[in-house]
């Protein structure tokens, strides 16, 4: 169902119209009519710049038109005019509080918000300031296929989500590479007379061309003042955390000897003290072993779920992830959880329509009242019986008492613990 958001820009900032991603002639931003806003779709906005078609029935066609805008691409990010942050400001308004029919959208059975819904709105608002960021007024449509490969991290600053207060959400471009674009997102609800903070996202896009096949380059940016360089340099440590981690996995390397010893004494502590034996294992006390704290499911992927490139969209993956990561925690926990912190949920490659999507939850790592997530996608076909891995999500929970000790049994579950615990640690000591 198409969300209805509100979009203005700050008035601190340049005023831009969202209706034509250019700056008026006046100033003024089209889309703010005697200072009232216009409800404006931000999926809806994103078909426009893209070209893509509404209904399903045309998405061949509309795809296929979309092959000509190969010649528009930039062959050198050099040809590109450099934008500054302020190009890709946007702000934007969830309306709950007046609109009771979209609020019913986003209610939970405990009149809370579903945090999910809220994921597929970060998804698409970051598309969209990449786009503005890119954004060139000489042509009609953007040549530009620009979708999500990670969300870096995701820090919630309160638990309470409010179904009845507006939610603002705000965000620009804070960093890019040559064909990379990291996208910084603030969300903040009103209550009392004033905006207060819930959540910083910090998601990181790619742009390829217009059949998604290959990279294309995107508009330099160029800090403006001291503070936006410190943006632009946080952006550049970002990038080199991602590399250190990405070298450091452990699918590619041996743990460190201090994960080591942590793994061996895991495993001494379940050794039957009658048998002293290598198979002879016991569970210790107030904890659960990994394999007990699982929990799965399935979903046909309908051409409804589809993003404007007419694959799945990466909110609705990362919603459906997210609420089968929760039940899990809620049923490990034997409490309603609180989440914490989203990191390094990693795109490793697109979901078609039709795909049988099968996604598994696993406690991994637990600390006091802290529960770590991870969720693993992956699309199988029935006919080769192939599986793939489409995605990785990593969600941190608390609850409101101590949960048990998650327990490895074989060397497999030992090293989703070790991995566990990185993130674990990561969220904390952010």
């Amino acid at each position: 169902v198409c969300r209805f958001l509100l979009l203005r820009s700050a008035a601190s900032l340049t005023t831009r119209s969202l209706c034509t991603g250019g700056l008026p002639k006046d100033g003024r931003a089209p889309d703010m009519v005697d200072g009232n806003l216009v409800c404006f779709s931000v999926r809806n906005r994103l078909r426009e710049i893209v070209g893509a078609s509404t209904n399903w029935s045309d998405h061949k066609q509309a795809m296929a038109e979309r092959v000509s805008l190969s010649s528009m691409l930039a062959k050198s990010q050099q040809e590109l005019p450099v934008k500054t942050m302020k190009d890709s400001y946007l702000e934007v308004h969830l309306p709950l509080g007046s609109e009771p029919q979209l609020r019913e959208k986003y209610l939970t059975f405990h009149n809370t918000v579903r945090f999910g819904r809220i994921l597929e709105d970060l998804d698409s608002l970051a598309v969209l300031i990449s786009y503005s960021h890119t954004y060139n007024p000489e042509l009609k449509r953007s040549p530009l296929s620009i979708v999500t490969a990670l969300v870096d991290k995701i820090d919630m600053r309160q638990h309470n989500i409010y179904p009845n207060c507006d939610i603002k959400f705000t965000g620009h471009v804070t960093w890019v590479g040559k064909t990379s674009i990291e996208a910084k997102m603030h969300m903040s609800q009103f209550q009392n007379g004033a905006y207060s903070s819930v959540l910083d996202a910090t998601f990181v896009m790619v742009a390829r061309d217009p059949e998604n096949k290959r990279a294309a380059f995107v508009n330099p940016l160029k800090p403006d003042g001291p503070e936006e360089e410190k943006i632009f340099q946080e952006g550049e440590a970002n990038k080199s955390r991602r590399v250190e981690l990405s070298t450091a996995s452990l699918l590619k390397v041996a743990p460190t000897n201090e994960e080591r010893e942590i793994v061996h004494s895991l495993f001494l502590n379940t050794l039957d003290p009658k048998t002293v034996s290598f198979r002879s294992r016991v569970l210790p006390p107030n904890s659960e072993w990994m394999e007990d704290a699982k929990m799965k499911g399935l979903e046909i992927c309908h051409p409804q779920e589809r993003n404007i490139f007419n694959r799945i969209f990466g909110g609705f993956l990362m919603r459906k992830a997210y609420e089968l990561g929760w039940a899990n925690a809620c049923s490990f926990g034997g409490r309603r959880p609180n989440l914490v912190a989203v990191d390094d949920i990693l795109f490793q490659r697109p979901v078609d329509i039709g795909s049988l999507l099968l996604l598994s939850s696993q406690v991994c790592y637990t600390e006091g009242n802290y529960i770590q997530v991870r969720v693993h996608s992956e699309v199988f076909n029935p006919l080769t019986r192939q599986h793939n891995t489409t995605n990785v999500f990593h969600f941190t929970f608390s609850s409101d008492h101590e949960v048990p000790n998650i327990v490895p049994q074989t060397y497999g579950e030992s090293m989703l613990y070790l991995d566990g615990k990185r993130h674990f640690n990561q969220t904390v000591q952010q």
